[in-house]
């Protein structure tokens, strides 16, 4: 599955550095992990889905179905 983060990101009003700082992780580890080409070895991991959903004061399955239902590419392959 391949998600346009990016996309999400703006329409959710969030940057890079606030997702990291609301939930934790460090700035360089989200921005590569959302910057990186997504491919099947390199996919939207827990960690991902965990500092989304800290950032928005979520639980995980929330965002991942926003995603799923919003952010899905299925002409990427």
């Amino acid at each position: 599955m391949r998600f346009d983060i990016k996309a999400y990101l703006d329409d959710n009003s969030l940057t890079i550095y606030r997702v990291a700082k609301d939930s934790g992780y460090g700035y360089t580890t989200i921005h590569k992990s959302f910057n990186k080409t997504q491919s099947g070895a390199t996919s939207l991991n827990m960690r991902d889905l965990d500092a989304l959903a800290k950032a928005q004061h979520q639980a995980m399955w929330e965002v991942l179905r926003d995603l799923e239902k919003l952010y899905f590419n299925s002409d990427e392959r």
